[in-house]
């Protein structure tokens, strides 16, 4: 009874959840809407139109920018997906070794660390090394930046594992190696999905730290929105807006299908 008294809806509860939600999402649903306004102030409504996509792809700067976006995030998100899944396999099922704590807290260290703090010192040791700035310092920043998000992601789900199916599929006479790619990827699967999503996004939103590590003509997206708006919201920003969202909304959509179809392959897969 005290439960079903806690779960019941009521008009506060409904009231906050409203409010919550606008807080959250009536700012984006006003953006979407007004990417759409023929109006070249941003407050005034002039009518429903496809102007400013029309001169968002006829701006050879911007389109530039989005292109370099999504190569550095789907770059950097897929070596830190790599290198995070390493990392998590190695700290969850690796024997303990010294440093192993040293270790933990390097890998870690990113998601305390202020974005300033990283960028100033990926900017020195690329200074340090008289490494010229561009696509490749941009893509091992923001990899340095998201590794460690899709560690925590992958070891959560290493860590829920019952470790006795590895330890049957080897009593089965698996090695090692076959064990893990037999049993252990395909549940892992759906949490590298994730991790490589969160990676991806976190790397398509960064300003800080790629103002600090980016070069003359390798300007990201994000930067040159940052720029633009400095002198004046444009309606052309709020398609570049609606676009990204319905970006990561494509991107979503698809690791959540992905994530339920490795899941039920992994569930009827059966260890050889």
């Amino acid at each position: 009874m005290a439960s079903r008294r806690i779960n019941r809806l009521t008009p506060f509860n409904v009231t906050a959840l409203a409010l919550g939600l606008a807080f959250l999402y009536l700012p984006i649903v006003i953006l979407v809407i007004y990417s759409f306004n023929a109006s070249r102030l941003v407050t005034v409504w002039g009518g429903w139109s496809l102007r400013w996509y029309y001169e968002f792809f006829n701006d050879r700067a911007m389109m530039d920018a989005a292109w370099m976006s999504l190569r550095v995030a789907a770059v950097s998100a897929t070596i830190a997906t790599i290198l995070g899944t390493l990392a998590a396999v190695a700290l969850t099922r690796g024997e303990r070794f010294k440093g192993r704590m040293l270790f933990s807290g390097m890998l870690y260290a990113p998601l305390v660390m202020p974005e300033v703090i990283s960028g100033l010192s990926l900017l020195l040791l690329f200074v340090a090394l008289d490494a010229g700035r561009g696509f490749w310092t941009v893509t091992i920043a923001h990899t340095t930046l998201t590794m460690c998000f899709v560690t925590v992601v992958v070891q959560s789900r290493l860590g829920a594992i019952d470790r006795s199916l590895e330890e049957a599929a080897m009593d089965l006479g698996c090695d090692p190696v076959r064990a893990f790619l037999s049993v252990t990827l395909p549940l892992i699967i759906p949490s590298i999905a994730a991790g490589w999503m969160l990676a991806f996004t976190l790397s398509l939103d960064d300003v800080v730290i790629a103002s600090f590590t980016t070069g003359p003509g390798s300007a990201t997206l994000p930067i040159r929105i940052y720029s633009e708006v400095r002198l004046g919201v444009k309606p052309e920003i709020n398609a570049i807006c609606t676009m990204v969202i319905a970006l990561i909304a494509v991107v979503i959509t698809v690791a959540s299908f992905a994530s339920k179809l490795s899941r039920a392959q992994g569930e009827n897969a059966v260890p050889l």
